[in-house]
């Protein structure tokens, strides 16, 4: 890569360093701001970057992602429970298990492509989720959930750390992740994640991958082996997930069955549809998109809409309160899956893409007509 394509890297990173870490402050008029939204946006971010590497790069549609996010959260409970509660070697005991538990799926998987791999990818995640709510309960406690005991080992604290009352908190070597400490936490490796993802989308690696999406089966004809090429980016995008889920635990030290569900599956999915796929700002856009509706809208009721419109005479505000209620509150999703039926018809490829056609079409007439006017002089 040449000298302006780095610092062309370089100065997108130190804007998407500063756009994340000062989150707590430009999404105040949104009514966002909150520690644990904030840290909801940077876990569910390096979700869909990571998905975004294998859909987005390769065209693997995983729906079983969500399995990865589950065994993440285990793993890094699991390190709370039997060493410390710091939360470094939880965070690597989660990338680390979701990175062996991809390998065993995408060896089985990828044997396949299209449609028979998604449903594979589907089938692992369900056959996971059913094991954990009720087989292995002793290690994931089933339907209850993992969560942490005051009887527990944590040997590592034991040695250096006295026990007090009550439940111990996950800490970076004494600071408390909770609150806007938990965020920035969060923020820092969602940071490393997404200059990771760049510096493979922009790889030999990364044009392998685009090759592999645009022509597999050419490529096969040529005798490039694509298998190899796949693996590791199915392991990379599972350890992307382990990693969101290792981050979900350190935040809130538990973990349940129901984060391997195919819902969960699906809501990656339409993250990275909603914000552009193979994109790199598009999966983190449709991931706070969601996430702010899930909880943003999700709390109007009909009672603070009324207050929201208290400006207005009696019978408009309950005009107004009438339209609009169906659509927050309860029924935040008819709202998402209006705004996503938008996108997929009008812009498909995502928010970032129509803003990239948009943008592509102004530059265009811009140059069209500074040419008409230097043939004219």
């Amino acid at each position: 890569m040449d000298t302006i394509s780095r610092k062309g890297e370089l100065r997108m990173m130190a804007l998407f360093a500063v756009i994340v870490l000062l989150m707590p402050i430009w999404l105040i008029p949104f009514g966002a701001a909150y520690p644990d939204l904030l840290q909801k946006f940077a876990i569910f971010g390096i979700f869909a970057v990571g998905f975004n590497i294998l859909f987005g790069l390769t065209g693997y549609l995983s729906f079983g992602h969500a399995v990865f996010l589950g065994v993440g959260s285990y793993a890094a409970v699991w390190s709370f429970k039997l060493f410390t509660m710091n939360v470094i070697p939880a965070v690597i005991f989660g990338v680390l298990f979701s990175g062996i538990f991809a390998a065993v799926i995408g060896f089985v998987s990828l044997r396949r492509s299209g449609i028979y791999f998604s449903i594979l990818t589907l089938a692992f995640a369900q056959m996971s989720y059913n094991l954990a709510y009720s087989v292995l309960t002793p290690i994931t406690n089933g339907e209850t959930g993992l969560q942490l005991r005051l009887h527990d080992l944590r040997m590592i604290d034991g040695l250096f750390i006295e026990a007090g009352e009550g439940l111990p908190l996950t800490n970076l070597f004494g600071i408390k992740m909770s609150g806007y400490p938990g965020f920035y936490f969060c923020a820092v490796l969602l940071i490393l994640a997404f200059y990771l993802a760049l510096r493979i989308k922009n790889s030999p690696f990364g044009m392998a991958l685009k090759a592999i999406k645009s022509n597999q089966l050419r490529m096969g004809y040529t005798g490039f082996n694509t298998r190899p090429y796949l693996m590791s980016a199915f392991m990379i995008s599972g350890m992307y997930a382990g990693l969101a889920g290792a981050l979900l635990a350190v935040t809130d030290p538990l973990a349940g069955a129901e984060r391997m569900q195919w819902t969960a599956s699906g809501e990656v999915v339409l993250m990275t549809i909603l914000g552009g796929v193979g994109t790199l700002f598009g999966p983190l856009l449709g991931a706070g998109l969601i996430k702010y509706f899930e909880n943003i809208f999700s709390s109007y009721n009909d009672a603070l809409l009324q207050e929201t419109f208290s400006f207005l005479p009696d019978m408009l505000n309950n005009l107004m309160v009438g339209i609009i209620s169906p659509f927050v509150g309860d029924g935040w999703h008819l709202t998402l899956g209006g705004l996503f039926m938008v996108i997929i018809i009008f812009l498909p490829g995502g928010i970032v893409g129509g803003i990239t056609m948009v943008w592509r079409r102004y530059m265009k007439k811009r140059g069209a007509s500074a040419e008409m006017e230097g043939e004219t002089s």
